[in-house]
């Protein structure tokens, strides 16, 4: 399996038109022409994780954390860690991939595993995404219509949640007139034509729009397909931000934050009190997520577990909801169970053997002081 193969099947799941605009996702140093070894998952990338895929004779390395999120200036190997690593990186023939908000904000991912590590049943995303789906409209003669949809649908359109392959048809007239200058497929120029067409309809998310519109007018037996494109206002049900679960069986303050501790591996945390003893609707953010923190709470949520809480969202959120800031890492980390099992299905259905490694140590900058 080629790398681009692989990333191919990772960005049909995470793709990177959902990322935040300004983030940099994708392949970060090498080529998605390399053929595939062995793989290795961490976090981020330093000098001890690099070490140890290299050990392992790993040649594509996934990370969440983009290796390179601003404009590099210059390469300089002497003194400068970042360059060192990518010096490593193109001398052993390693392709570094990321995939970073767009994990974050794909079901399935970030705060999804996040809120399966805590236990959590009845996952949804916090908050779902809106403005990003367009539902495009064409009219296809009756035999050419599976054709159209085919190509259509393969190009990344018509999903809706669990299902895929979703469409409305519905039965008509079309008309039109060629000029002298047409070529219709159907009937003769310079005479009005009246033929039984099936208007389609597919949702597609914005950054497969065009890649649809070349599908349709590809496989269309048209020579000029009449089609629509219109903005859709719907939440998204496959993209959103954070997640909202509830514990099987409830549990008080105390519990639920030894609960946290023991579930992110972790012997602090930083938290407001809420109004509820009783904690049993949980909302979860993995990395920076206190800007949900009204989600949260408009979703009746008992607890809102995430990272990077400043003081100012603490104060708005005491008495509230108990409102737990329980470290960036700690609450991204898991994320990459999810990723090895997403990598795992593409390898075995694709019939390679390729080992997936996980990084043992910690990238986690982090370090708390006990008196």
């Amino acid at each position: 399996m080629q790398a681009e193969e692989l990333i191919k099947h990772i960005e049909n799941w995470a793709p990177p038109g959902v990322a935040w605009n300004e983030d940099n996702v994708g392949i970060q140093v090498g080529s998605g022409k390399s053929k595939i070894s062995n793989i290795f998952l961490t976090l981020e990338l330093d000098e001890k994780s690099l070490r140890q895929a290299i050990k392992n004779k790993c040649n594509f390395i996934f990370t969440h954390h983009p290796f390179i999120f601003r404009p590099l200036k210059k390469i300089e190997t002497s003194n400068d860690t970042k360059s060192k690593l990518i010096a490593e990186l193109i001398k052993n023939d390693i392709t570094l991939y990321s995939a970073h908000t767009n994990l974050d904000f794909t079901r399935g991912g970030v705060s999804f595993e996040l809120a399966r590590t805590l236990g959590l049943k009845n996952i949804s995303f916090l908050e779902n995404s809106s403005d990003d789906q367009y539902k495009l409209v064409v009219f296809v003669p009756s035999e050419s219509v599976e054709k159209v949809a085919v190509s259509i649908f393969a190009s990344g359109a018509g999903e809706i949640g669990d299902y895929s392959k979703c469409s409305f048809k519905l039965e008509g007239n079309g008309t039109f007139w060629g000029n002298t200058l047409s070529n219709p497929a159907v009937g003769k120029k310079n005479k009005l034509e009246t033929v039984p067409e099936i208007r389609l309809e597919i949702l597609v998310p914005k950054w497969n729009l065009n890649k649809a519109i070349s599908a349709l007018v590809k496989t269309h037996p048209y020579e000029e397909p009449a089609y629509d494109v219109y903005p859709v206002k719907n939440k998204n049900s496959n993209y959103g931000f954070g997640a909202i679960g509830d514990l099987e069986i409830p549990m008080n303050t105390k519990n639920f934050l030894a609960h946290v501790c023991k579930s992110l591996k972790t012997n602090n945390l930083r938290y407001c009190s809420g109004k509820n003893n009783l904690i049993k609707r949980i909302a979860v953010c993995g990395g920076s997520g206190a800007e949900l923190l009204s989600n949260a709470i408009g979703k009746n949520a008992d607890a809102f577990v995430t990272a990077d809480i400043k003081y100012h969202p603490f104060q708005d959120a005491e008495n509230k909801i108990l409102f737990i800031d329980a470290g960036h890492y700690e609450t991204e980390i898991h994320s990459l169970n999810a990723v090895k099992q997403k990598i795992k299905k593409i390898i075995a259905e694709s019939g390679d053997s390729i080992n997936i490694f996980k990084y043992t140590g910690s990238t986690n900058p982090v370090k708390f002081f006990n008196k």
